[in-house]
Parts: structure tokens; sequence; C-alpha cells
């Protein structure tokens, strides 16, 4: 089944783009960073650690060895992020056999805006579908939660997970949270009982309403 197909199967009329906790029905959204402080937010800082335990937690109650599982990557092409792109896969991918189901598709730019009347910019979106077994998930993790710290390796383009097993949608969108998706509460309910602590307060109550 391609990308396509299964959103319009499972998650009909949604666009896949930020912040996705607003634009679906059923989902969590999950505070990663907590008690910032300026001076603690360097390489192997307790802030960050924190961040990268809760995220690397939170992918593994989701996503089961032998899952299939789509893996999308956005490249605004404004952003130089060619080079970025190819890194994102091949860097993460444990072996580039996996790559050759690389599938590309530009389309509209993801973050219209008024200075892009034109249509100027594009947004080239990378799609690869293979078992969570097949990539080194937790450096991914850590390069997507370092960009906004200025930590190498980072991930600056936005990456989703989508679990086709389980139906799920998972995006970590900086070092401060993430957004999970399902198609019904029941599918992700475990992960809103043992990690409710860890619900983002300005949220909550829409959250819980979803579960009740």
């Amino acid at each position: 089944m391609l990308l396509n197909d299964f959103m319009n199967e499972n998650f009909p009329n949604l666009e896949l783009r930020p912040p996705l906790f607003y634009s679906w029905k059923i989902g969590i959204r999950f505070e990663l960073g907590v008690d910032y402080d300026r001076d603690n937010d360097y390489e192997n800082s307790p802030y960050l650690k924190g961040v990268y335990k809760r995220a690397i937690t939170l992918f593994k109650s989701l996503h089961s060895h032998n899952d299939d599982i789509y893996i999308v990557v956005d490249v605004n092409d404004y952003a130089d992020g060619y080079k970025h792109k190819s890194k994102t896969f091949s860097r993460y991918i444990k072996e580039k056999s996996v790559l050759y189901g690389l599938n590309q598709k530009t389309i509209p730019y993801i973050f219209p805006d008024d200075d892009d009347d034109e249509g100027t910019y594009k947004t080239d979106r990378f799609t690869l579908k293979c078992k969570t077994s097949d990539f080194k998930y937790i450096p991914m993790l850590k390069a997507i939660c370092n960009n906004d710290m200025g930590i190498r390796p980072s991930i600056f383009n936005r990456v989703y997970f989508i679990n086709i097993n389980r139906k799920t949608i998972f995006h970590v969108y900086d070092d401060r949270g993430c957004d999970l998706l399902a198609t019904s509460p029941e599918t992700i309910r475990d992960v809103y009982d043992k990690y409710n602590d860890w619900i983002l307060d300005y949220d909550r109550n829409e959250i819980d309403e979803t579960f009740k």
C-alpha cells in the first residue's frame, strides 16, 4: 500500500504538517523537555538526557521490532536541505539495500505564507517503507531532538513515523514535545495510561476527554 492510500483510508483529510495534534480528533501531546535551563542545554546535559529518554521510551512503546512503518521526511527546497536529506536516511538505515525503496514526491510548500505568492518554494517529501528493525531509531530520535539545541548530529527536516500495523503517527517536533495520533483511542490507551504524567498540561483536558 502506498502512503497516500494508507493516509486516505486511515487518516482522511489529515495533512502531514505540524501541529498534528490540533488537526486530528484522536491524539496525545507529550512533553519531552522538562525544567529547561539555558545553563543546562549542553550535550549530555540532564535536560537533554531527559528529552532523549522520553522520546525513545514512547517510540519503543508504539513500535514493535517487526512493525511495518513509513518514515516520512519533508525537505523544504529553500533550506539547503538536500545534503541533509541524504544523511537523514543513509546515516540511520542499517542495510543500504533498504534505501532502494525510497520514494520522492514534490508537493506544494508545506507552510505557505504571504511571502510565497508565486509558489516559489516547494517541499520534497521522501518516504521509505521499512521495518522498525531496519533503522537506528535511537540515534535518529536524538538527532531530531538536537535540532534546536545547536548540537550535532541533528536533523532539521521534519520526520514522521507512521506505523502501518498499529495505525499511528508519531512526530517529535523538537526537544519540547511530540504528537501521537491514532485511528482509535483504544489503539493508544496503553500509552495514555502508562505515560499520563508526561502529557502536556496545556492540552490535558482535551486529551482526557478523548479517553473517557
